[in-house]
Formats: C-alpha cells, sequence, structure tokens
C-alpha cells in the first residue's frame, strides 16, 4: 500500500501539487488521470523519488524513504519499485533477452542459469518467447511495452508504476497491454499506479481512480463511479472525451 499526505511540489514558487492526499491498494489497478498540465506527471515523479516534494510525506507500506540517500536499506527499497516508462526506453544494443535482463546483472548476485531460469519465465509471462533474440528496432510498438513491462517485473517488484503505457499503440494493442498489467497485478499482488490520459484503459481494467485538475486532486473513487455521472464539471468534460462513456451515458 502507498500512502500520501498533503502532498506539495513547487517550481519557482509557484504550487504544481496543491496538498495532495490518496492511497493506493495492493492487487489494485490505480490511475492517476487528468488533461495535460494537471500535475499527474510531478505526482508520479514524486511518488517515485525521482524529484523531491517541499511538504507532505509519501509512505510505502507506513514507512517513508528517502531516495536520494545511497544507504543499503534504501538502494534494496528502490529494487522493490518497478517502472513501466513511456517510450519503453529499451537499449537499442541489446536484444529482447538482454534487456529484460538488465536489472539482474546490475542489481544481483544471481548466478548465469539463475537470471535464464527467471528472463524465460518473464517472456512468458508477457508472451515473447519467440523473439527473446530480436533487437527493439526488428519489433513492434506493442511488443516493445511487453519488453519494458518484463524488465519492469523481472526483481519482483511490490509496487509498479507505468506513464502512458498505451502511448502511440492501435486500440487492440492497448488493449493486450491492458489486460497484462490486469493479470500481472493480480498474480504478484502488486500495487499497480499508470499514469494515463486513455479512459479506455481507465474503465477497462482500473479499480481506482484519481482526477487531477490544475495540481489539485478534484476526485477519487472506484472506476465504477466514473459511468454513473455526478462528477465534477472538469472531470465530466475530461470523461465525455471518450466514446466508451458517451454510450454508457446513452444507454
Amino acid at each position: 500500500m502507498i500512502e500520501v499526505q498533503s502532498l506539495v511540489k513547487k517550481f519557482d514558487g509557484i504550487e504544481v501539487l496543491k496538498g495532495i492526499t490518496s492511497s493506493f491498494n495492493s492487487r489494485e489497478v490505480s490511475f492517476i488521470i487528468g488533461r495535460s498540465g494537471s500535475g499527474k506527471t510531478v505526482f508520479m515523479q514524486c511518488l517515485l523519488g525521482l524529484i523531491r516534494y517541499d511538504s507532505g510525506q509519501v509512505l510505502f507500506d507506513g514507512e517513508q524513504h528517502d531516495f536520494q540517500s545511497m544507504d543499503t536499506k534504501v538502494k534494496e527499497f528502490r529494487n522493490r519499485i518497478g517502472v513501466v516508462f513511456q517510450y519503453s526506453a529499451l537499449f537499442d544494443w541489446l536484444n529482447v533477452s538482454e534487456n529484460i535482463r538488465f536489472p539482474l546483472d546490475n542489481l544481483t548476485d544471481l548466478t548465469s542459469a539463475e537470471k535464464k531460469d527467471k528472463v524465460e519465465e518473464a517472456l512468458l509471462q508477457v508472451g515473447l518467447q519467440e523473439a527473446w533474440k530480436k533487437l527493439p528496432v526488428e519489433i513492434s510498438g506493442g511488443m516493445k511495452k511487453r519488453v519494458a513491462i518484463a524488465r519492469a517485473l523481472i526483481m519482483n517488484p511490490k509496487y509498479l508504476f507505468a506513464d502512458e503505457p498505451n502511448s502511440g499503440l492501435d486500440p487492440y494493442t492497448s488493449s493486450q497491454i491492458d489486460e497484462l498489467f490486469k493479470k500481472l497485478t493480480l498474480e504478484h499482488n502488486t500495487t499497480t499506479i499508470i499514469n494515463s490520459h486513455d479512459i479506455n484503459s481507465v474503465i477497462s481494467i482500473g479499480d481506482k481512480a484519481s482526477f487531477l485538475h490544475r495540481g489539485e486532486k478534484e476526485w477519487e473513487g472506484p472506476v465504477r463511479e466514473l459511468k454513473q455521472g455526478a462528477l465534477t464539471p472538469a472531470l465530466e468534460e475530461f470523461m465525455l472525451s471518450s466514446e466508451i462513456i458517451k454510450s454508457y451515458r446513452s444507454l
């Protein structure tokens, strides 16, 4: 579980995050949604420790961690976090298998045989057994996302973050990636947080959503409530950009 308490982040004295309080549960896919410029990317970066927030707390199962510290305990904790970047961030000179194995090579003392077993298991989980020798340039955008997900999961993380994982993908591939996130969240008992503007994904696999608007958490609740109306004006406008939501409302 991740708990966020009164999180504030300023840039040049201007509040980008305005006292956000929220929580994210294990075995759930939670979405952070909002328009561009709403603060959702900064929010995720604060949760990941990529940037320092000005005040508030982020607790991982009741503990606060200084991500900038080189303390052994903090290093071990960071290894429990998996991240899927928006553009996959694969190494072009490494093949699929080597990209997935990269965290094991740099963060563990596993033997070659143990690494091989873990990579093969990861390839099986994301359905890339036949592509293990291919370079990133030789595979599709959807396959690159699968490699990125497998790499994020190879350390068996307790917390999984994804930034716009369906960006640039066609609807069919997007739905496959969505189902993969849901499946792996349940199988690995992870706390999964996805930063997205794709309402179709939210409705399809989300358990909970947090809507940010101008740096504030304007709405939060179970995804099923997004289909029922009674939303804030800004969220209502955001939701009606989705054809799925329009179809629900017309029934």
